[in-house]
């Protein structure tokens, strides 16, 4: 059964850092691309990032500049690292692995 598990969210203030980590489970980690998502209340899910078995990266054209993602094979784990984050930038951050496998969300929330 795939388990994703999201922590690392809280309250940051602008300009701050937060690093996300999702340890998975269930599934063979190193043949999967996985991928961060955000929802804002009131908006639809949106892709942050993702990262290919073959480490590849790709990310949204808003938070290239300011996000990064990698992964660890060996401890199963997939990382976002975030950088001068904004208001905007408050959201549920979600670990996403195809087919439909969601982690249960860790909250950022980005307020002076």
């Amino acid at each position: 059964q795939v388990r994703l598990v999201e922590s690392g969210g809280g309250l940051v203030q602008p300009g701050g850092s937060l690093r996300l980590s999702c340890v998975a489970s269930g599934f063979m980690f190193s043949g999967y691309a996985m991928s961060w998502y955000r929802r804002t209340p009131g908006k639809e899910r949106e892709s942050v990032a993702e990262i290919t078995s073959t480490f590849e990266t790709f990310y949204a054209d808003s938070m290239k500049d300011r996000f990064t993602i990698s992964r660890d094979n060996d401890k199963r784990m997939v990382y976002l690292q975030m950088d001068n984050l904004q208001p905007e930038d408050t959201a549920v951050y979600y670990c996403y692995r195809a087919s439909g496998h969601w982690g249960q969300g860790t909250q950022v929330t980005v307020s002076s």
